[in-house]
């Protein structure tokens, strides 16, 4: 067999196998935090004895949420002006109702959410707990790390309460108090987990339930808009994070008290509907909020926010919302799309595996699998081989019988 013919063969196979495979995700200048946040300030992400922190989460080679959302400055409609000067490392405008992105800042970096993730853990609570179940405090959960509500010992509590004050004062204590009754901490994360995934948050990976920072806890703006949309398509939610003032029950000799809340846009911007703020000394100033105007409903979220030197997140997120507004009354082109989920495909059960969204499923659906190695090119390797085989046996046939 001429040596030519044998190095072509070669050289068309390994066409072959790369032809299809997977490629990795872009990584374009500037997106400095595309695997993960920066180093932490402290040791609050060590792992425990023995064990090794958490390898950075995948990063899927096809943008979730359209080509533009891989984009790290800012991601603005052609023509559009630029967005108002504020002091997130990354965010997102979207509308609630459509899921259209109209504008964002490097969406998909991984960022630390701090309390932001309480908006998960409120997703899985409320597909799993009823609300009108009395619970009854403990001393773990009064002496929870970082805010608190004020839940006692022995005070007692509907889930209703305690889910109310974990998004209007972002109660660490709460936020343990619904763990308990998720199957513990552990538990909670995992199903936590198991539902930001089972909706296309795949940039978001907890490590506590309240927000707390832990080893390889991480999410984005983009995520984090996706998972605020399908809550609020719940009503129960929409109510909580909308409420301004609520009489939360003492305990022992303590007296019934006002929880207010946290979200100063809730009573000072016009058609505010509620959002959820967030701060760790890792993750900085978190954000969400959301707000309508002439039929319209638009989420802010920002991440990694400093002050500037004293201009607050709501301060600096309120001429992002009039942004926002504008560009929807301008009929600017999205730049992309909030992934598209069925809030209630996770059901109680939530240890099944989770099903990818339609984005990342695309690549399934036309014949690939998830390593991105189509089923036609297999078919090709092989008959390619079988010739490679074929010609090699005839050569050694002949190199015999001469």
């Amino acid at each position: 067999m001429p040596r030519r013919l044998l190095r072509l063969l070669v050289a068309l196979f390994v066409l072959i196998c790369t032809v299809g495979a997977p490629v990795a995700a872009a990584d374009p200048a500037g997106c400095t935090f595309r695997d993960a946040p920066p180093p932490p300030v402290d040791s609050s992400e060590n792992p425990a004895p023995g064990q090794q922190p958490p390898a950075p989460l995948p990063v899927p080679a096809t943008p979730i949420g359209g080509a533009r959302m891989a984009e790290c400055g800012p991601v603005i409609p052609t023509g559009a002006g630029h967005p108002p000067a504020n002091q997130f490392e990354s965010w997102v405008l979207a509308d609630l109702d459509t899921g259209k992105v109209l504008a964002a800042q490097d969406p998909h970096a991984r960022q630390r959410p701090a309390s932001l993730i309480k908006v998960l853990l409120a997703l899985v609570a409320m597909r799993e707990l009823k609300m009108d179940t009395v619970v009854t405090g403990t001393w773990e959960d009064a002496n929870q790390d970082g805010t608190r509500v004020g839940l006692g010992p022995d005070g007692k509590y509907t889930n209703d309460q305690i889910f109310h004050a974990l998004l209007m004062h972002s109660g660490n204590d709460c936020a343990h108090a619904l763990a308990m009754q998720l199957g513990g901490v552990d538990q909670t994360v995992a199903k936590m987990n198991a539902f930001a995934k089972s909706v296309g948050a795949l940039d978001t990976r907890t490590a506590s339930p309240a927000g707390l920072d832990g080893p390889g806890m991480v999410s984005s703006a983009y995520d984090l808009a996706v998972l605020f949309r399908i809550a609020m398509q719940d009503k129960h939610f929409a109510d909580a994070v909308a409420t301004e003032q609520l009489q939360f029950p003492g305990w022992g000799d303590k007296p019934g008290f006002i929880v207010a809340n946290d979200n100063p846009l809730l009573y000072n911007y016009p058609g505010d509907i509620g959002g959820k703020t967030g701060y760790t000394d890792d993750a900085l100033h978190t954000y969400i909020n959301a707000a309508q105007r002439n039929g319209t409903r638009l989420v802010f979220v920002g991440m990694r926010g400093t002050m500037s030197p004293v201009t607050q997140m709501y301060s600096q997120s309120e001429p992002m919302m009039d942004y926002g507004f504008a560009l929807k009354a301008t009929g600017a082109q999205p730049v992309g799309q909030l992934v598209e989920a069925d809030p209630n495909a996770v059901r109680p059960s939530l240890t099944t595996a989770p099903v990818p969204p339609a984005e990342a499923q695309h690549v399934l659906a036309s014949g690939q699998s998830a390593e991105g190695f189509s089923l036609s090119t297999a078919l090709a390797v092989v008959a390619l081989l079988a010739v490679l085989a074929g010609v090699l046996y005839l050569g050694i046939r002949r190199r015999r019988t001469s």
